[in-house]
């Protein structure tokens, strides 16, 4: 496979990533459900994956198991704080703000690898909260903008532990075995809130689900992998930031919302310091 080849592929994959904002929008009930509709879609499909290229199922050690149950759970809360965000406020509050994480993960990875703080990630973490300051209009619960970056931010550290968790992991088992795993727990763990969550749902927000789980999670998850293949991983990195750019100029086309001047000023300052950390982790 060709390098021009493996950069659509993972630009293709980052693209159905920023897509999946949308849904928050477009499925009208409770994230629990939604996140519980996305998991369970995203682990079938990824379990015919498995089938199709003979992966096997195993997980050895079995202590991992453990831990990839405990993983599903911060899943389900990552994508349900994700969904929240979009729900309360935007696509383009929710994306951006959940993309603060890499400022959550460059302090994190010192504490679990005992590894020292870089002190260049300090100064990257004061440009990345200053996006967000200028994102919130008016700090006070009753501001949609300020609930949306507080659920934002929830979800970008929960995203920033199961990084730091999926470290240790990729070095014994492959990453399309790991989010099998993962969503598969994640599902076992929302599936129940159907039966305590009044919903109903229409053919339509069934299909919804299923692009989601089976698109926009699954086949963007494989997509990314198999696209790193030929790609350095510090320029699959920065297409990565790219997410809430597309999430953003998707969602100004199918439910046109236009972002202020002062959420883009805010975003610039975000996606600046995770172009910088980016560049620092690989170096």
């Amino acid at each position: 496979m060709s390098p021009r080849k493996s950069l659509l592929q993972l630009h293709s994959a980052v693209l159905l990533f920023g897509f999946a904002g949308l849904f928050g929008k477009w499925l009208v009930f409770s994230p629990l459900l939604i996140v519980a509709g996305r998991v369970f879609f995203a682990s079938l499909t990824l379990a015919v994956v498995l089938l199709f290229f003979k992966k096997g199922f195993r997980v050895s050690p079995c202590k991992d198991i453990g831990i990839l149950l405990v993983l599903g759970f911060i899943l389900a809360g990552h994508w349900a704080s994700f969904f929240q965000s979009i729900q309360i406020s935007s696509v383009a509050v929710g994306l951006l703000s959940y993309s603060t994480f890499p400022v959550f993960t460059v302090f994190l990875e010192p504490l679990f690898f005992h590894e020292r703080i870089n002190k260049a990630n300090i100064f990257y973490s004061i440009l990345c909260f200053t996006g967000v300051f200028f994102i919130i209009p008016k700090f006070s619960v009753e501001e949609a903008s300020f609930m949306g970056v507080v659920w934002g931010l929830v979800s970008g550290f929960s995203f920033a532990l199961l990084a730091v968790y999926n470290r240790k992991l990729t070095q014994r088992h492959s990453s399309l075995i790991i989010a099998f795993y993962q969503d598969l727990f994640a599902s076992l763990f929302l599936i129940p809130s159907f039966f305590f969550i009044p919903v109903s749902l229409s053919l339509h927000d069934i299909l919804l689900l299923f692009i989601l789980g089976t698109f926009c999670t699954a086949a963007s998850h494989s997509l990314f992998i198999h696209g790193m293949r030929r790609i350095q991983a510090q320029t699959a990195s920065l297409i990565s930031t790219l997410e809430p750019v597309y999430g953003i100029v998707l969602a100004v086309f199918f439910l046109q919302e236009i972002p202020s001047v002062r959420i883009i000023f805010g975003g610039a300052f975000i996606l600046m310091s995770q172009i910088l950390i980016a560049e620092k982790f690989f170096k």
